[in-house]
Formats: structure tokens, sequence, C-alpha cells
């Protein structure tokens, strides 16, 4: 045994330092293999941590060691095993979501809001206590400071369900403030631009979309015998998707089809009549499915239809509401006037007046051409975008019923 003992002790003399390195290396790789046997291989680039854990890291205060990050590692990928899952590559943890809107489709999908409205939010305290109420629906008025005493006569007829947004085309808005109920309004200012112009840019349907009915009028209507209120439950009984109230029929009336009645709540046709004669193409557009785009009202479903059909350059609207029944079906049920709910026309030309004098015109006769002129156009664009799609589709087109 002394022997044995002898020639361990003399085996373990190296006679260098170089044979003691290179021993020294073969155990370590020996005792390497064994342990690394003996546990589940683990690929760093695919352990995923939580956001939470990640931001954690990214905090340079947080005294977190790298002892504990890979402690993290370590389990995350021991959890993974026990559940008999791979961890997932990187390439197959990329969102994509096609029913998204467009260029959202990287977004998780309840992270998505596609849409807005006009309520006022506080800058303080918590989100989900700055509306306790919210308006249900909206009402727009295109005004200069001229009218404002109309305009104020005017919102007193709307209750607090009604957002109230006014389209300021002289860019005079803080003379306003006289107003109360101003303070709680939206005020959108761009010098000489018409509610159409307003109405394209700013009220896109998924802008408007938690209001149910929004008016787009005008500011020169008299409303002495006008109730918001009463007008929408009336708008709500009839299923009417495109309305007007009824005009007072002595003052500002350019079609019959808008007149107010005396013997009704509502009316969806009548006989128009233009200079003493009775025509087929008047009788065929505006005996129904008619309201004037002087005081309109729509449905939230109308008006996404609507917006689409606003063309960005033809900024007056003369001709659209002609083609309005376009958007609702059936058109000679969903569109009509209140005619226990009327207004007067004041026929005051006040955007006319922001026009520019040409030639020794006056700047309203400038105004009035180019109405024209948009009028025009918009029957054109509109008769030519039909023929182009009955021709895609092979169908032969019926005839058209634009004036």
């Amino acid at each position: 045994m002394a022997k044995l003992a002898t020639l361990g002790r003399s085996v373990l003399r190296f006679p260098n330092g170089s044979m003691r390195l290179v021993m020294v290396t073969i155990i370590g790789a020996v005792l390497g293999f064994f342990i690394g046997i003996s546990f589940p291989s683990v690929s760093i680039t695919k352990l995923h941590f939580p956001a939470s854990f990640v931001s954690y890291i990214e905090d340079k205060n947080s005294g977190l060691t790298t002892q504990a990050i890979l402690n993290h590692a370590w389990t995350s990928a021991r959890n993974a095993r026990g559940n008999g899952t791979e961890p997932t590559s990187n390439s197959t943890l990329k969102i994509y979501v096609p029913t998204n809107p467009k260029g959202a489709e990287g977004l998780a999908p309840r992270i998505v809001v596609s849409e807005s409205d006009f309520h006022l939010r506080r800058l303080w305290g918590d989100p989900s206590e700055d509306l306790p109420f919210k308006p249900k629906y909206l009402v727009t008025f295109t005004v200069g400071v001229e009218q404002k005493e109309n305009i104020n006569r005017a919102v007193k007829k709307f209750s607090d369900n009604f957002a109230i947004l006014l389209f300021h085309y002289d860019g005079r808005v803080s003379e306003w403030d006289e107003f109360e109920w101003s303070q709680r309004a939206i005020h959108i200012s761009v010098r000489k631009q018409t509610k159409w112009w307003y109405a394209k840019r700013f009220l896109h349907p998924d802008i408007v979309a938690a209001y149910e009915y929004i008016f787009i009028w005008d500011e020169d209507l008299g409303v002495e015998h006008f109730n918001a209120e009463e007008y929408i439950k009336l708008v709500k009984k009839h299923n009417l998707a495109i309305s007007q109230p009824g005009l007072e029929p002595d003052r500002g009336l350019t079609w019959q089809m808008t007149k107010r009645r005396g013997d009704s709540e509502v009316h969806k046709d009548t006989e128009e009549r233009r200079d003493g004669a009775l025509t087929l193409i008047f009788h065929l557009v505006l005996r129904m499915c008619f309201v004037e785009i002087m005081a309109p009202v729509f449905s939230r479903d109308a008006w996404r239809c609507v917006w689409h059909m606003i063309q960005n350059d033809l900024v007056h609207g003369w001709g659209l509401d002609f083609a309005l029944r376009k958007c609702v079906e059936p058109a000679h049920e969903k569109i009509g006037v209140v005619d226990s709910q009327w207004i007067v026309h004041q026929v005051v030309p006040s955007l006319g007046n922001q026009g520019q004098s040409e030639n020794g015109r006056a700047s309203w006769e400038g105004v009035r051409a180019r109405c024209r002129k948009e009028w025009g156009m918009f029957q054109t664009r509109m008769a030519e975008a039909e023929k182009a799609y009955y021709k895609m589709m092979g169908i032969t087109p019926p005839n058209s019923t634009l004036v």
C-alpha cells in the first residue's frame, strides 16, 4: 500500500507547467461534458422576456444583477420545455392583423382605436372620470361673426344632448366668448371656406361616429318654431336617415318638396312644379327622396356614405342634394321633411360676400357663378363614375335621373 501511494504521488508530479496546463484542460472538458448532458439545452436567442421585465432591465437604477437575469432566462426555458413546446422564433412573434385599419396591421387589435369624437377632456385626473355625460348628437354651423346673435338663438334650441361645433369662415373666433355656451363649443377657423369644405376635412365618419345624428346647418336659419329634441323624436319615429325641417312657405323657398305642410308631422313626397309647368325630370327626382343642402340632418350610417360622395374641390355642394338618395335604401322611405318642427330661411348672403370682385362684378356674383359651375361638374362626375362602373360589370346602365 505504501508503494501504491508513493506511485500515485509520483504520477501527479508533473515535470513542468505545460503538462499541468494540458491535464487541467482535459479534466475541465470532461467535467463540462458531463455537466452539459445533465441539463436541457438553452438557446439564448430564443429566450423571450415579458415587456415589464424588459423595461425593468432597461431601468439603469433598478439594481438588477446579471445573476437575476440569467435565473429568469433559465426559468423561462425550463417552463417552455416542461410544457412540451419549443420557444418561438422572433419571426413568428411578429403581429400582422389584415382586418385592422390600413396602416395598423402590425398592431394588436385590442390597442387599435379607429374612431374618435369631439368630447372635451380634462388635463388632469382619471380619464375614466372625464365624461360624466356624453352628447348623443352633433350640430354644426358655418358662421361669420355678423350672424352671432342669430346663431346664439339657434344654439339655445339644442339641449345638452347636442355637441356644438362652429366653423368660422371669417377667422373671428374670440368675439364669440360673450356666450356662455361658446366656452363648451368646438371652434374651427379657416378663412373664406364653405361648410362642405369643412365637412369633408373635419367630419370624417370615424371622427363623428360617436353621434347618432349630425346636423350640418347654414347660419341664416330662423328657429322660433323649432325644438331639436322633438325633431329627433320624429326622425326616429318615422325612420328618417336623411331629413330636414320644413321651410316656412312664404320665405326663402326654392323647392316645393321642402315646403312645410301644416297637416302632417313628416312628408316624403310632393309634386314639384317649376315656372308653372310640371316637368318629367323634376317630377321623378323631386317628388320624393330630396332635402336641401341648407339644413340637412344625417344619421350616422347615412353620413358615412354622403361624406365619401363629397368632392374635395367642389366646395359649395351644389347638386349633392339630388344625389343623397344614393346613400339610403329604400330612399323614398328614409328621406323626408319634418313639418311639425320647422324653420325659416332668412336668405342672408353673408358667405357670398367673402368672394372677390372681378371685372366689375360684385363679389357674390362670382360665388354664385362658381356654385352653378360646380353643379354641372358634379353631375358629370357622377354620371361618368356610374357609367364606368356599369361598363366594368358588363351591365346596361339605367337612365340617369341626376339634374
